[in-house]
Formats: structure tokens, C-alpha cells, sequence
């Protein structure tokens, strides 16, 4: 936090004579800046301003009046110098000072020894604050507390808002008294730099070391650093684009070539060994995220009746004070299906989301999902990271690392964590935060008493309502009138139903939709009902929840009754109108009304508009009359037509959203299938966004049931989506399970387009010894099928792929190959790609003049209208050249073409990105007014889409927001 007037604290002096407590607070690590009880203070003229700026580099030290007059006026002072340096005294004094008798006496600003002193303490003055800090974070590093270590460096080096002494006359800020603090500064973000790249947590600093690498443009071990420090954040081609920067700066400046720790650096991205892991966070410490706060709870329910004992228990958990508990609590929900454990934990969680101001996660693991999807705790831990801010392609991989940088994300936040449907306590311990102020809420069929052991988890096991409750719950779905005016039917129902809710909701359900027919008749047909408690209650006989099934079930009719059945074959984990209508092979509308039929008979649920989720024991019993019912022909024609629903979809939006990528050739679609339409590319990529998780659990579910063709034809659908969005872990999982099942076809051309696929996503995630493998396999398979198109666009991904490393001449070899390809094919508009790839690596190299020839070729032959995206990245490219060759004017028309493209298709983090760079375009014409605009309008995109891109934005502004000449 910086300091200024409101957020500082200071000691309370009392002004003699006065009694009255006066608090001062100064700041010198960049303006010299004084307060007086909260109140801003004028320091006087820039000579006036440097008096007091020394005397805090000083503080607490008296200086003498010979060493003031020297850094005031140097060798050559004025014969009033001494005079001026007393009348200075005597305005200072009348600002600190609030009465006379304090002015003579000199409180803060103290005579002594032929000098002057100020008088202050730590916290008074940034600069001794900053020096306590880090000598507390070099204690801490001695005893290997590292990560207090680490926290204490961040907050010394968030006080400098600036060079030190800023603002003052630049022939005296550089003498050494101020210069030597510059040094204290830069030693001090190489040493948080060194720290938090040994510890993983690079995201720490990258801010704090792009200011200082900017003040300090020819600093090789600060610029080593920050290099280091994008690349442990994931961005290597970043990283070695700010080094080729650093190189060309070193030798147009001072004619010398990178040193040694430079080229170290480079090295050691180029061969992989500076790892993402924990570093590849991509988000700012959570203390200074500026992410929304995740609303993750499902809708209350209005008609939540009884458990008072259980919330009771529940809520005696928390401090009585209503304030949010101290350390993680754990408290796990347990109990049979259907005895209401989620709709428990949702009412639980509205009754306390208040005590949680940083928001609330929440997850169904479907541990006990009757088709065996169990949702892996790494797809759990991505989906929180990605509510808590962190972009899709800047979370890292595998487990330990995600949960270790969730674990960070929630150490300084109070937030309320809902996991539901836990299959066992390995589901959940990565899931869990380590010492923050959260609530943890579990449910699971299992009592989960590893959990409780271990990490001492609070068991609450719910019984079935007692008679009491579900004649409560009743009569809020039906009204008091309805239910007393038939106690005996009630009580009837209240026994078959066997205080299960799930099972009283279906039976009011159907009661509440004929409000004249009476509850002797509804009791009487769950008389005559057919079914056992079985699977669905283990051995306790107290009930039948399969008859209050098969009831509800009985009173559909058979259109409704078999889309209820079918949709058991669902991959999950909903399902829209578009695809129930593809499973049951019918027309749209129709399947909409029936599942509007269905959601009010309650054995589905509507969660999200147009979007429905079934309770695992419903599915299971869908599937259990599917298996009855239905013939495996009929289920296995049921899947086809979903599955074709699905890559139908796709393929039409993937059309749109990358209207010239090649696609493979899809084979007739299964009757009764229809896929859904798309008027642009920028409702495309919404469907993608929608469906995301779907499509990932049909891919998975293709491979299990032997539908090897749907699976490689829609991994190879989906790759421009991934790629484009970030989505990288996704992209490489959804690859291989395609390339595996076109290995199993034996389709090659399938298998090369794949390991292209694959070659792309592992570069994506820095695995370049993978990429290159993955690669060469493409360039080999299409060059045996004699595919002159696809050893195209598989050069095209060798020359990116090289880019990434930086060999750049490599690169630029493989692109020229791709576009000698292209061009022999006739195909201009991937050719266009090729001329983009040719160009972007020249600007890489720095032949800007160049590269902007082959961008302007490239985008000759985009259709702007019909490829958006590709007209975008283009413009950008280009605007990024002309800027570098100072055409401002031009760059500015190409940015601001590209950001009306991306705005088109709905695409808004390169929006931020393009927003950016023309911001730095601005800022370079003198417009600060501009810059501001525009890194405003980046910043609230990042917000919520990049954190750590939206601190280094912030960090932009605070430099062109500080007066002139400092």
C-alpha cells in the first residue's frame, strides 16, 4: 500500500502548551511528500523540497549545515547560502510546527551539533519503514521462513512510488545522498526477484520489476531478471522479446553486446529450464488482485423447510460474533441420496455468504454420477482458479501446482467453498485452502472420517425429516389449507416418501400441478406403485423413494417419458434443449416443451436458463428404465445422435468462428439430428464458452464407448477454439484422446492434423521437446500422403513453434516453406497467414520496415468480413511495426481498426491487448490524456480476465500520473 494522508500510521506528538496531539508523516522513496494530521502540506519550492528530501534520507541523523549547503548548490554556493538554508529551516517549521511556542522549540525539526535533524520514527517516514521491512524479511530468510521472507520484500517495495526524491531539481537529486537510495531500491528488487523465483511465486514482483527495469533500461541483472520472471510466468515468447529489446538497447546505446548474466537468461528459457510451475500463475498476489469476487452459489431454495437442528449445528461452527472464522473450517454433510445434504448446503451457504466479502466457490464433484463421470480435482481446481481470476492459459500444470497457487490466491481472503457430491476425501483434500479465513462446506454419501481425522473436519450426518418437518415442507408447496384438510392422506405420503425430500418434492410436485385432485387420491397411487427402496437407501427399509419415482414417472407420457429415459445417456453435466432434442431424435420445440413438462414434475431441474441438470439418484433411475425399456440398439442410436449433435454444432460454429481453417469432412448425420445455427462468429464463440465443459466430457465419454470417429473429428473441431482462448491443458487432453482414437481407425490424416494439434498445445504449455517430436510426425505423415496443404500449415506450426524458442532463422526458414506451399496450392488466404508469420518474426528481429511489407501482403488477402480474427491479429501486427518505426499516426488507424474487429466477434481479451499497445502508442505522441483513456478501458477488461497484465497496466498509469520532471 503506499502512503499518503488517510492510510499511514504515525506516532501522536503533543505541541507544547497545547496538548494537542499532532501526527506527521513524510514520504521521500519518489515525491517528497508531508503531512500534518491527515492534511496534505506544501514543502515549498523545488530548493525547499530537496532541504527537506535530504534531511529524510537522513532521518533521525543530524546533518550538518556545510553538507546542506553542498547538496543544495554544490561547489559553487551562493555567499546567502547559509541565510537561505535557516530562512528554509524557518518555513519548514511553520509548516510542521501547529503553534509558536512548538516552532521555537522545534519538535520535528531539531537544531543540534551545527545541523539539523528531523525527528522521526519508522512510522513516519517511508524510508525508514522500507529499511525495517527488509531487514525483517532478511531475519526471516536466516531462521528459512522464506515465504514471510518474500511478503515482507513485496510490501517494502510497494512503498516506493517512484525514484527517490522525485520532483526535486535534477542537478541535486543526483548527488549520492539520493542516488544511493535509487541503489538501496534496485538491490532490493533483485533480491525479491532471486527469492521468488526460488520459491515459484515470480507473479510477486513481475510489477514491482517492470517499473524498475524501465527507470533502469541498461541494468543487465535487473533486466536478466524480469526476462527470467516473464518466462517463469508462462510468457516465454515475452521473455524473449523483452531480451532482444534489452540487446539491441545495450548496443545502440553503449556498443556492447548482452553480458554474461543476460545470456544466461536466454539460455536458460531456451532449453526449458526455467519451469512455469508455480511461477505460471499469471495473477498478482491476492492481496492486490483486483478480481471481482467470485458468486459461484446455486439459487436458494424459497421452499427450504425444517433442519433447524442441523443448521443450528452448522452455524455453531462459526465465531458467535458473526465475523468470519480465524483458520479453514471443514464441515462435512453426510447422508443418504436424496435426504437433501446439497439443498442443505446451498441454504447453509446464503445464511453466511455475508461473513465472506471475497466471495463464494462452488462445485458438484458428481462423486456418485451414475454414468461414472467423477470430476477430477484438477478440472475442480481450474474452474476455481479461473472464478478467482487467473486466465485459462496462465494456470499451471498438473495438481500440486494448482493447488498450490489456490492455496495463495485464498491466504489473505474470506471466502465460503461449497464442494458438493464428494466421493471421497481424496476429491476433495486438494480442493481444500491452507491458512485462511474460509468455511468449508462438504457433502458426500460417505461420512468422509479420513477427513475428519486428518484435517479435522466437523461431521454432521442428516437423518431422514421427521414427520414434523416434511408436514412443514408440505405445506409451504402446497399450503396449510391442503394439508390439514387431510391429515391421514398426509401421513401416508410422509411414510412411503420415508422423510426423504428429494422424494417429497416429486409428490408435491405432482400435487401442486392438480391442486383439485385430493391427497387421498396422490396417496393412494403411491399405494398401488411399483418399486423397492434397493440401490437408492442401502439396507434401511424405512421407505420406498424408487415407488414415489416410478409414480412420477407413471403419470408422463411416453414422449416425455422416453426423452426422460434417453437423457440418462447424457455425457453431462447438463443438457439444452437443442441436444435433448438430438437425443430423442425430435424437433426443437417439441423437446422443449417436454422438458419444461419434465422440470415441473421435478425429476429435472432448470438451473441455468435453457440449461437442465438431473439429480444423480433420478438419472440413475432413468437409467435403470432405459436398460428396461429401451433396447441397446435404441440407446446406442440415442448416443450417436447426441454425439452428432455435438460435433454438428461445433463444426458449423468452428466454420464461423475460423472460417478458413481446415476442417475435416464430417459423414452423414444419424436421423432425426439437427445442428444448431449460428448468424456470426461472435455468437460462435459464445456456444463454445457455454459448452465448454460439455464437450470435454463427450470427448472423454466418445474414447470410453468406442465412438473412436466422433472423438478424433471433434478434438481436431475444437482446436481453434482452444488455442485461441486459452484453454491450453484442455487443448493437449482433448489432442491426445483424438490422436489415440485415430490411431485405433487407422485414419492418417487424421493422425497428422492431430500431432500438429498436439505439437501447437504443448508448445502452448512450454513442453518444446514434446512440440518438436509431435511436429515432425505431422511434417512426416503428410509428406508420405503427399498432402502438399497440410505440410503447409504443419511448416507454418514449425515456424511458430521456433519462434517461441527465439531461433528466429529457423523460424523464418519454416515459414517461408509453408508460404512456397501455400502459394503451389493455390491457397492465398492461408498463404496470408504465412506472410503474417514471416512478418511477425521480422519484427522479433527487429526489421520493422520488413515486417510491415508482409503484413500489409497478409492482410491483402483477409476477408475482414467473413475472418475477423485473422484481420485483427493482422492490423495489430501491423500497428505494433509502424509504432516501432515511429509512424504513430498509422499505428494508431491499425489499432483501432483491430479493436473494432475484436470487438465485433465479442473477443475481449485481445481487445485488452490491443488497448495496450495503442495506449504505449499515445504515450509516445505526448497524449497522456489519451494514454489514460485507453489503459483505462484495458484495465477493465483485465480486471477480471488477467490480473497480473492489469497490475502492470496499473503500473503505466502511476508513471505518466506523476508530475513533470520526476
Amino acid at each position: 500500500m503506499g502512503w499518503n494522508g488517510e492510510s499511514m500510521v504515525s506516532r501522536e506528538v503533543t505541541a507544547s502548551g497545547q496538548g494537542v496531539p499532532v501526527k506527521v508523516h513524510f514520504t521521500v522513496l519518489g515525491p517528497v511528500r508531508a503531512w500534518r494530521d491527515g492534511i496534505e502540506l506544501d514543502p515549498g519550492p523545488a530548493q525547499q523540497r530537496a532541504m527537506l528530501g535530504l534531511l529524510l534520507t537522513q532521518a533521525g541523523r543530524s546533518v550538518p549545515l556545510g553538507e546542506i549547503v553542498n547538496v543544495l548548490w554544490g561547489d559553487k554556493p551562493p555567499a546567502s547560502a547559509v541565510n537561505v538554508v535557516h530562512r528554509y529551516v524557518g518555513m519548514l517549521r511553520r509548516l510542521l510546527e501547529p503553534t509558536l511556542a512548538a516552532r521555537e522549540e522545534g519538535r520535528w525539526l531539531i537544531r543540534r551539533s551545527g545541523g539539523y535533524r528531523l525527528d522521526v520514527g519508522p512510522d513516519e517516514v517511508d524510508l525508514l519503514s522500507f529499511r525495517r521491512m527488509t531487514e525483517e524479511a532478511r531475519r526471516s530468510r536466516m531462521s528459512g521462513d522464506l515465504g514471510t521472507a518474500l511478503k515482507r520484500l513485496t510490501e517494502a517495495l510497494a512503498l516506493w512510488q517512484g525514484p527517490a526524491a522525485a520532483g526535486i531539481p535534477a542537478d541535486v537529486r543526483a548527488h549520492p545522498a539520493f542516488t544511493a537510495l535509487d541503489r538501496e531500491q534496485l538491490a532490493t528488487v533483485q533480491e525479491a526477484a532471486d527469492l521468488a523465483l526460488s520459491q515459484g511465486a515470480a507473479h510477486h514482483v513481475l510489477a514491482q520489476l517492470w517499473e524498475t527495469a524501465a527507470r533502469h533500461p541498461l541494468d543487465e541483472p535487473v533486466q536478466a531478471r524480469l526476462v527470467l520472471a516473464l518466462a517463469a510466468a508462462g510468457r516465454q515468447a515475452e521473455a524473449l522479446e523483452t531480451w532482444h529489446a534489452v540487446r539491441s538497447h545495450l548496443a545502440d546505446e553503449l556498443g556492447i553486446s548482452p553480458g554474461a548474466e543476460l545470456r544466461a537468461a536466454q539460455k536458460q528459457i531456451l532449453n526449458r529450464q526455467v519451469a512455469p510451475a508455480l511461477i505460471s500463475t499469471g495473477t498478482a498476489p491476492a492481496s492486490e488482485t483486483p478480481t471481482k469476487a467470485p458468486m459461484q452459489l446455486p439459487p436458494d431454495l424459497v421452499a427450504f423447510a425444517g433442519r433447524r437442528a442441523d443448521l443450528a449445528r452448522a452455524l455453531a461452527l462459526l465465531p458467535e460474533d458473526g465475523r468470519s472464522p480465524k483458520t479453514v473450517i471443514i464441515g462435512v454433510i453426510s447422508g443418504m441420496g436424496g435426504i437433501g445434504k446439497s439443498t442443505l448446503a446451498v441454504h447453509l451457504a446464503h445464511q453466511v455468504a455475508r461473513r465472506f466479502p471475497d466471495g463464494q466457490l462452488y462445485v458438484n464433484l458428481r462423486g456418485f454420477d451414475p454414468n461414472g463421470s467423477v470430476l477430477d480435482p484438477e478440472e475442480a481446481l481450474r474452474g476455481f482458479l479461473a472464478a478467482l481470476g487467473v486466465p485459462p492459459h496462465r494456470i499451471p500444470s498438473g495438481l500440486d501446482a494448482q493447488g498450490a497457487l489456490y492455496r495463495s490466491l485464498l491466504a489473505d481472503r474470506q471466502v465460503l467453498i461449497v464442494l458438493d457430491n464428494a466421493r471421497d476425501a481424496e476429491q476433495i483434500r486438494p480442493l481444500l485452502p491452507g491458512n485462511s479465513d474460509c468455511l468449508v462446506v462438504t457433502t458426500s454419501r460417505d461420512r468422509l472420517i479420513g477427513l475428519v481425522a486428518a484435517e479435522g473436519a466437523h461431521p454432521l450426518t442428516m437423518d431422514p425429516l421427521s414427520a414434523d418437518e416434511a408436514r412443514e415442507m408440505l405445506v409451504r408447496r402446497l399450503g396449510v389449507d391442503r394439508v390439514v384438510s387431510s391429515p391421514d392422506a398426509v401421513d401416508e405420503i410422509i411414510a412411503r416418501c420415508a422423510g426423504l425430500p428429494l422424494a417429497l418434492t416429486v409428490v408435491a410436485a405432482r400435487a401442486a400441478a392438480h391442486p383439485h385432485l385430493p391427497l387421498t387420491a396422490t396417496a393412494g397411487e403411491l399405494r398401488v406403485a411399483d418399486g423397492s427402496l434397493g440401490a437408492f437407501v442401502g439396507s434401511d427399509p424405512g421407505g420406498d423413494v424408487r415407488s414415489v419415482f416410478s409414480w412420477s414417472y407413471g403419470r408422463l407420457g411416453p414422449d416425455a417419458a422416453r426423452l426422460f429415459r434417453l437423457i440418462s445417456v447424457h455425457p453431462g453435466p447438463d443438457i439444452t434443449v437443442p441436444a435433448a432434442a438430438g437425443i430423442a431424435g425430435m424437433p426443437v420445440g417439441k423437446a422443449g416443451r417436454l422438458l419444461t413438462g419434465l422440470t415441473m414434475a421435478h425429476l429435472l431441474t432448470e438451473h441455468a436458463p435453457g440449461r437442465y441438470t438431473c439429480h444423480d439418484l433420478l438419472r440413475a433411475y432413468a437409467n435403470e428404465l432405459a436398460h428396461a425399456h429401451d433396447s441397446e440398439a435404441e440407446r446406442r442410436a440415442a448416443t450417436h445422435r447426441v454425439y452428432d449433435h455435438y460435433l454438428r454444432t461445433a463444426h458449423a460454429a468452428g466454420r464461423l468462428y475460423s472460417p478458413y481453417w481446415r476442417t475435416t469432412t464430417l459423414p452423414a448425420t444419424a436421423p432425426g439430428v439437427a445442428a444448431e445455427t449460428f448468424e456470426d462468429d461472435r455468437q460462435a464463440l459464445a456456444w463454445f464458452n457455454r459448452e465448454h465443459l460439455v464437450l470435454m466430457s463427450v470427448i472423454d465419454q466418445t474414447v470410453r464407448e468406442g465412438f473412436d470417429t466422433h472423438a478424433w473429428q471433434l478434438a481436431w473441431t475444437l482446436e481453434r477454439f482452444f488455442d485461441r482462448q486459452g484453454h491450453w491443458r484442455d487443448f493437449l487432453t482433448a489432442q491426445r484422446a483424438g490422436l489415440s482414437a485415430a490411431i485405433r481407425t487407422g485414419h492418417r490424416d487424421a493422425q497428422a492434423h492431430l500431432h500438429r494439434g498436439l505439437a501447437r498445445a504443448s508448445a502452448r504449455l512450454g513442453r518444446y521437446d514434446d512440440a518438436n517430436v509431435h511436429v515432425q510426425q505431422a511434417l512426416h505423415l503428410f509428406d508420405e500422403l503427399d498432402d502438399r496443404s497440410g505440410l503447409a500449415h504443419a511448416h507454418r506450426c514449425h515456424g511458430w513453434i521456433l519462434d517461441q524458442q527465439g531461433r528466429y532463422e529457423e523460424a523464418l526458414d519454416a515459414a517461408g516453406r509453408a508460404l512456397d506451399l501455400y502459394q503451389s496450392v493455390g491457397d492465398h488466404v492461408a498463404g496470408g497467414s504465412a506472410l503474417h508469420a514471416l512478418g511477425w518474426t521480422h519484427a522479433l528481429l527487429g526489421n520493422h520496415r520488413q515486417a510491415t511489407t508482409y503484413f500489409e501482403q497478409a492482410l491483402a488477402t483477409t476477408d475482414k468480413h467473413h475472418n475477423r480474427y485473422g484481420a485483427g491479429g493482422t492490423l495489430d501486427s501491423l500497428g505494433y511495426a509502424h509504432h516501432h518505426l515511429g509512424d504513430h499516426s498509422q499505428a494508431i488507424a491499425c489499432y483501432e481498426e483491430a479493436l473494432q474487429l475484436y470487438r465485433d466477434i465479442g473477443d475481449r481479451y485481445q481487445e485488452a491487448g490491443t488497448l495496450r499497445r495503442l495506449g504505449e502508442t499515445y504515450l509516445a505522441t505526448g497524449d497522456r490524456g489519451t494514454t489514460r483513456t485507453v489503459w483505462h478501458q484495458a484495465l477493465a477488461i483485465l480486471d477480471a480476465a488477467d490480473p497480473l497484465a492489469a497490475e502492470e497496466v496499473r503500473a503505466k498509469l502511476r508513471r505518466i500520473d506523476r508530475p513533470a520532471g520526476r
